[in-house]
């Protein structure tokens, strides 16, 4: 493999431009250190600049307490901080073995980190991943099919977590401890066959290096670069459609959803399902796409299924819903719950947001909320019509039908249905008897009580 170039910025130079581009100048840092090389450079290049930045550093280094030799190294790597002048801060982690070891080794000390990162009042966490670990993983991602959004790979900075070292290879590393002097431990752990992270390191970079004659580290972490700007683009998109397609009472406008390009129709499906709780991989996606052009249902996980009915994309348990008690409301002053929705009968202005019935003064009481029942009517200005048609021109799902209110008077007349046909659409409004001072109040339900996202 190459050494570094001569030409490239030195480790320092580079780090430092990597903490101003990121907002850590005049900041706080906590530097996640194990003791090996990529770890070892951040922290000695960091103590180089930190003056020039305006940096406070701390130092963090974890024993997972799965090999023996890691107390040598923590001892080393304190021991390192305090020459540089840098507090350090030892914590130690009680890892069973088992399955999936370096994913939880990884989650147990990322937890650890953050929370000293919080007790300590530092702003950020950095940990030393580099080039070499970016082409890594992009590789790692591809292999098991990762779309442009797993193509990002490792990000520059996530939140509170930084990684400055991210535009210097392995070699830069090594080159740039060489220069110092500076011993490094090395982990038995990865040069452990039985990770997938080493067989790439191992066998997989330097077959691309010998069949492509160069090193292909850099450009493979140029694209993971570049896949992270255009998902970021792509996806704001997808958010901006999400928010233009989503219906009123939960689910997507289908005309529209059909109207995207596959890459934005893929991104706002794939919310779709992760909202409901159902599983996203490529294959669901895809037939979920089809459903949208097709219409129809198409089954997803965990029991859900996906209907393009009615002009609306949605996701569904099976099964017809209980449709809630009557809710009967006996005059001014009463109030109720009827499923999600909240009544109340009341005077003067309505809080914003809720739905309103004038009461006319000739109104048969008591009032009753209810379901819809078969050859149930209501007045329009084109006349009375059928509540089962309002509904389905209003675009109400038919798995909800039955949890939409319908207001009925003593004399069981369908006064309203909130949310669907507002009384002003009656007809002789106007010219109807005076209005009493009393109004009936609906609350609709919140969008988590919907089970869908906030709009």
């Amino acid at each position: 493999m190459p050494r570094a170039s001569s030409e490239s910025p030195s480790l320092p130079a580079a780090l430092a431009r990597s903490y101003a581009e990121h907002g850590a100048r005049a900041r706080s840092v906590l530097l996640a250190v194990s003791g090996g090389a990529d770890s070892t450079a951040l922290l000695v290049g960091t103590a180089r600049v930190r003056e020039a930045l305006a940096l406070r550093v701390e130092v963090a280094t974890v024993d997972h307490g799965v090999r023996a030799e890691a107390a040598e190294e923590v001892t080393s790597v304190v021991g390192l901080a305090s020459r540089l002048g840098l507090t350090c801060h030892v914590r130690r982690l009680e890892l069973p073995p088992g399955a999936g070891l370096e994913a939880r080794a990884r989650e147990a000390r990322y937890a650890a980190l953050e929370a000293l990162r919080q007790e300590r009042g530092l702003d950020f966490v950095a940990t030393g991943h580099t080039l070499d670990d970016q082409a890594e993983t992009l590789l790692m991602r591809l292999s098991r099919g990762a779309a442009l959004r797993g193509a990002r790979a490792i990000h520059a900075r996530a939140s509170t977590l930084l990684r400055p070292l991210l535009a210097c290879s392995r070699e830069d590393v090594l080159a740039f401890l060489a220069t110092e002097e500076v011993g490094f431990a090395r982990d038995p752990m990865n040069a452990d066959p039985s990770f997938f992270r080493t067989r790439v390191r191992r066998d997989v970079l330097p077959a691309l290096y010998r069949a492509a004659g160069f090193s292909t580290v850099e450009h493979l972490a140029t694209f993971a670069r570049l896949a992270s700007e255009d998902e970021a683009l792509l996806a704001g998109l997808a958010d901006a459609a999400w928010d233009r397609l989503s219906l009123r009472g939960g689910g997507l406008e289908a005309v529209g959803l059909r109207a995207l390009e596959p890459p934005l129709a893929r991104r706002v499906l794939a919310r779709l399902l992760r909202v409901a709780g159902a599983r996203v991989d490529h294959a669901t996606l895809e037939r979920a796409r089809d459903t949208v052009v097709r219409g129809g249902t198409t089954p997803l996980s965990d029991g859900l299924l996906l209907k393009a009915t009615g002009g609306r994309v949605r996701c569904v348990e099976p099964g017809r819903k209980v449709p809630p008690p009557p809710l009967v409301l006996a005059g001014p002053g009463a109030r109720g719950d009827f499923g999600a929705w909240r009544f109340q009968v009341a005077e003067g202005m309505p809080p914003p947001g809720v739905l309103v019935l004038t009461v006319e003064a000739k109104t048969a009481w008591p009032l009753t909320v209810r379901s819809r029942k078969q050859g149930d009517r209501i007045r329009t200005r084109a006349g009375h019509r059928k509540v089962q048609d309002a509904l389905v021109d209003a675009r109400v799902p038919s798995e909800e039908r039955d949890m939409q209110p319908v207001v009925v008077d003593a004399l069981g007349e369908a006064l309203w249905l909130p949310g669907v046909l507002p009384r002003s659409a009656e007809p002789g409004a106007a010219s109807r008897e005076v209005s009493s001072r009393h109004s009936l109040w609906a609350f609709p339900p919140l969008p988590s009580e919907r089970k869908t996202p906030p709009l």
